[in-house]
């Protein structure tokens, strides 16, 4: 059985990480750029933020998924981001693992509130993220968060114990 580890990412794993994408529109629906290739600075520099903890996932030390919690203490919550998995080792289930592991680190560093935003066009995220109990959250409160945004997202919410979709 494999090996599964989410580890605090290494910036000399960004080259691998930015090359994953495969097109401008996946680098969009990633991370909400539109620089195609991306670079590996700009993964690296992501790092830089205080509020932001990048993670990768390795399986048998192999770096297969790449994810970062950015806290906001002012609002005692936490939100997923930048989540992609290796074009490899996709539908694979890696995503979900990759998903839980970063909401029970969120809680282990007292974050109970959990968000994500995810490109309404990302189906196979959506998915995903369903599937590891995370559910819509208000649509009054969706648009409210959505009004700075440039892509109207659609908002999740973990929702312990619910049942996944």
């Amino acid at each position: 059985m494999a090996s599964t580890d989410l580890v605090p990412f290494d910036v000399t794993h960004a080259a691998a990480v930015a090359g994953w994408p495969a097109s401008s529109g996946e680098v969009a629906m990633w991370c909400g750029r539109h620089d195609f290739p991306l670079a590996a600075q700009v993964v690296a520099q992501w790092q830089d933020a205080d509020d932001v903890r990048a993670h990768a996932l390795l399986r048998d030390g192999e770096l297969v998924a790449y994810g970062e919690l950015w806290f906001d203490a002012e609002e005692d919550e936490a939100e997923l981001a930048r989540l992609i998995v290796s074009p490899a080792v996709r539908a694979r289930g890696i995503g979900r693992e990759l998903v839980a592991r970063l909401t029970a680190a969120a809680g282990e560093a007292g974050y109970e509130d959990v968000f994500m935003r995810v490109h309404p066009h990302n189906e196979p995220a959506l998915r995903c993220y369903r599937h590891a109990s995370f559910l819509p959250v208000d649509p009054h409160l969706a648009a409210a968060w959505n009004a700075a945004q440039p892509v109207d997202y659609v908002w999740l919410r973990h929702t312990r114990g619910a049942e996944p979709a």
